[in-house]
C-alpha cells in the first residue's frame, strides 16, 4: 500500500510526497501542518492524505485546512 500527501491552492493539487506507510504519511502530514513556510505562504489552503491503493484516484483519508490569513 501506499499514501499519498497533496497540497491545495489556488493553483491545483500538488503531491508533496507517497510513503509506504500511513505512519509515515501522518508524520509528514503533522510536520508540514505546522511547517512555518506553509503556514506564512497564505497561498497553501489544504493538505490532504489520498490512500493509494483505493478506488481508482485513490481515497482521501485525512484532511487539514489552513486557517484563512
Amino acid at each position: 500500500m501506499s499514501y499519498t500527501i497533496y497540497s491545495h491552492d489556488a493553483w491545483g493539487t500538488a503531491n508533496v510526497g507517497t510513503f509506504s506507510s500511513l505512519e509515515e504519511a501522518r508524520a509528514v502530514f503533522q510536520t508540514l501542518q505546522n511547517d512555518r513556510w506553509f503556514v506564512a505562504d497564505g497561498g497553501v489552503r489544504r493538505l490532504s492524505i489520498v490512500d493509494n491503493s483505493a478506488a481508482p484516484g485513490g481515497s482521501a483519508l485525512e484532511g487539514f485546512s489552513f486557517p484563512a490569513g
